[in-house]
């Protein structure tokens, strides 16, 4: 809403107004096949940023589709994607409801990772651009991008399908200990490499512990405010501290799982019935022999990029004990959290009264359940789930604990960055006659990437503010800011 009071919303948008039913939730009324409302979770500061796009009209749709439990969900970094909008989560009953691939997007299980260390930034004087040289010479980056270990066998990489941050961890990337503290232990149950296709193996076999390209990341941050004491402890966070977040997915991959899905759920989908407002919201039955493919499929390149990433930390820890001549104890090098984002899972919720399966697709979502809930480590019950959320890379990242009103509003979810605010395509004409990596050194901010272009399409103004998004979140009471961390150097494609 603008400060004179009228909402900007979505071109192509022509439906009723959002109307306030609480602080920090807004909600869109059922009309024309919406068969619930949309409930967006915003500041009217946030309003304008979120509605530029198609997005509220992709909401919208979300609503239509047969067997949706609730509202359709977006959260506060929402944009525009592929069907579902990016910020999108959506119920679905686990019986009688439907699976959709746009629900969960191309890049399945992108997530999120943060590490903590015993290091203060302001000791690391130089050996701060060594660390960021040696981890950006360790891990490889950018489109296509491979080389981080030898290409895996067919036999090998359907156990990565089958067992996700487990494989990576019996290869000596990491420790058992980091499985605890990996949403859903950093496995899938009823993955089936069988439902993988022979070129997305093909595309899975040279990837393990790559970052790839676009907006994927690994950042060296410094904690730089620190707002709630108790819960900052017991993640091991500390005011002045070094932290790395990794930013990455199931790259070819899942890419290839998403598009192969999406050309059989689509004829699939019309014999159905299911009707579609957008066929790019193309849905089928969870219980169908398609829906029971792609959700084998998608759990099996779910736990690919679990497996990514722990490889992706193996190496990260690699690289920072050659330079600073200290091994994993010494450094205090332990996994605060992984989170996904992309994915659909299968969860109990209280529904009305009474538990419910459900199928919760978070699409650039992520899980937020809160304290005691039994899916959480014992170290962290008492407290809630950490909730990653990465800003832009010139600005700050923000880590958050899931609040109480998180399962009651949104199944357990949570905005998973900042959310764009220009296209692509903008980024680029805006950033043009510009050095963006001057502009970052400026700002304190060393960058190391393999394409200008990618910088350039990541610049910090091409997202929206996350202190905004991190304000709205908790307005409505579904996580709470425990401390800020300060971008030092980027790694990028």
């Amino acid at each position: 809403m603008a400060e004179g009071g009228q909402y900007i919303l979505g071109m192509s948008y022509d439906g009723p107004q959002p109307r306030e039913v609480k602080r920090g939730v807004f909600e869109i009324e059922p009309h024309g096949a919406m068969r619930a409302p949309v409930r967006m979770f915003a500041t009217r500061r946030l309003m304008p940023a979120m509605t530029r796009d198609d997005s509220l009209r992709q909401a919208c749709n979300v609503a239509c589709l047969p067997g949706l439990v609730g509202s359709s969900l977006v959260m506060p970094d929402m944009h525009q994607g592929y069907g579902f909008p990016i910020g999108g989560v959506a119920a679905f009953d686990g019986e009688s409801g439907i699976v959709s691939p746009g629900g969960v997007g191309y890049d399945i299980n992108c997530g999120v990772r943060l590490i903590r260390t015993d290091l203060e930034v302001d000791g690391l004087a130089r050996r701060l651009d060594r660390l960021a040289e040696e981890i950006a010479r360790s891990v490889p980056a950018g489109v296509g991008s491979s080389g981080a270990t030898r290409a895996l066998s067919r036999r090998d990489l359907d156990r990565v399908l089958r067992e996700g941050a487990g494989f990576a961890v019996s290869r000596g990337f990491g420790e058992p200990e980091d499985l605890a503290f990996i949403e859903s232990g950093g496995r899938l149950d009823g993955a089936d490499p069988d439902a993988v296709s022979d070129r997305a193996h093909e595309r899975g076999a040279t990837q393990l512990g790559t970052v790839g390209s676009g907006n994927h990341f690994i950042e060296l941050q410094k904690v730089e405010q620190v707002f709630r004491p108790d819960a900052a402890e017991l993640f091991g966070l500390f005011a002045g501290q070094l932290v790395v977040m990794l930013h990455s997915g199931s790259r070819g991959l899942g890419y290839q799982v998403c598009d192969d899905s999406l050309k059989t759920m689509l004829r699939a989908s019309r014999d159905y019935g299911v009707a579609l407002p957008d066929p790019q919201l193309t849905a089928v039955p969870i219980a169908s022999p398609e829906g029971r493919q792609y959700l084998a499929a998608m759990r099996a390149a779910a736990n690919y990029a679990w497996a990514n990433r722990q490889t992706m930390m193996g190496l990260v820890e690699r690289a920072v004990s050659r330079v600073m001549e200290k091994g994993r104890l010494e450094l205090g090098f332990r996994l605060v959290w992984d989170l996904a984002h992309n994915i659909a899972k299968a969860e109990e919720h209280e529904v009305e009264g009474r538990r419910r399966s459900l199928l919760v697709h978070r699409k650039g979502a992520t899980r937020a359940f809160p304290m005691g809930h039994g899916e959480l480590p014992p170290q962290y019950r008492s407290i809630g789930q950490p909730v990653l959320v990465p800003g832009d890379m010139g600005r700050a990242s923000y880590v958050c604990v899931a609040g109480p009103a998180a399962m009651e509003l949104s199944w357990g979810s949570c905005a998973h960055g900042a959310g764009r605010e220009m296209s692509r395509h903008a980024a680029l004409k805006a950033a043009r006659g510009r050095d963006i990596f001057d502009e970052m050194a400026q700002r304190g901010v060393t960058v190391h990437a393999h394409s200008k272009r990618t910088v350039a399409e990541e610049m910090p103004e091409a997202y929206k503010d996350v202190t905004q998004v991190v304000e709205a979140v908790e307005l409505a009471g579904i996580a709470r800011g425990v401390a800020r961390l300060r971008p030092l150097a980027v790694i990028k494609g």
